[in-house]
């Protein structure tokens, strides 16, 4: 008989599509992933991976037992959802997965008045540019920058984030030739990048990065022009850079899985999200 724990390991791996990676969503280091792999091989007596210099690569067999740990993990998270769905009392933790730059200038900071509410509540925040798996529960409730499509999701609107062009007032009165701070390869096909591009035209990039806080922080320390969202840019006494009517709209959806939207704790955060949230965002 196969270990459980072993299975768990190999269909996050499966999801996942690299040791490292499935190791980031069970808290664990890779080693742990490949042994647990090896292990569920030995007690299966199958070949599930090919091991090469760089990655490891599913074999035929392998693709297979994916297929049913994958159907097997579907099975759980929903006899757990069913089992959550029964709970009265708001108590628990609950996994809130979102881009970092709205976890930290706009969410924590005001959950003083949910846990006030509810003191049993354990929040887990886990700040994301990727969409966490809800199936998965790599996350109970995700808030993301484009509608999520999948049929088991419910989804609903927060609302839109406007971003323009911004500069430090030092920079600005410089006079210096206009350069611009952007997003890495990592994040170059968002649509807030692709606006930058067209904005910036032949103008230089100064700086890149993949996280918008430490563009707006590089904005402050007058280096160039960054495309921020309004609440980051007043957070660093920024000014805007270019015409007001320079604006990119994105929108912000919140999306949690359809077996725990009733769930007393899960309900409690999606409420005080649409409450104190949402109106921060422009409808």
């Amino acid at each position: 008989m196969f270990d459980w724990e072993d299975l768990r390991h190999f269909s996050t791996f499966c999801a996942t599509g690299s040791l490292s990676a499935a190791a980031r969503v069970l808290s664990v280091d890779h080693a742990t992933v490949a042994r647990r792999i090896a292990s569920l091989e030995a007690s299966l007596n199958l070949k599930l991976v090919d091991r090469r210099a760089r990655a490891y690569v599913l074999t035929e067999d392998g693709e297979r037992v994916g297929e049913l740990a994958g159907q097997m993990a579907a099975s759980s998270f929903a006899l757990e959802h069913f089992a959550s769905a029964g709970q009265q009392t708001v108590e628990g933790e609950v996994i809130l997965s979102a881009p970092p730059a709205l976890l930290g200038s706009i969410i924590a900071r005001r959950l003083g008045d949910l846990y006030k509410h509810y003191p049993q509540l354990r929040l887990r925040l886990v700040g994301s540019k990727s969409r966490a798996s809800l199936a998965r529960r790599e996350a109970d409730i995700s808030i993301v920058l484009s509608r999520p499509t999948e049929p088991t999701l419910v989804v609903s609107l927060l609302g839109h984030l406007d971003y323009r062009l911004y500069a430090s007032a030092d920079y600005q009165a410089s006079g210096s030739a206009r350069r611009y701070i952007g997003y890495d390869a990592s994040q170059a096909h968002s649509p807030q990048q692709q606006w930058l591009n067209r904005q910036a035209g032949e103008q230089p990039f100064a700086l890149l990065s993949n996280d918008l806080r430490i563009q707006a922080q590089a904005c402050a320390g007058s280096i160039g022009i960054a495309c921020l969202p309004a609440f980051m840019a007043h957070e660093h006494g920024l000014t805007v850079a270019g015409q007001p009517e320079q604006t990119i709209s994105i929108e912000i959806w919140l999306a949690v899985h359809e077996d725990v939207r009733a769930t007393p704790r899960i309900k409690a955060v999606t409420d005080f999200l649409h409450q104190q949230i949402k109106p921060l965002l422009r409808l």
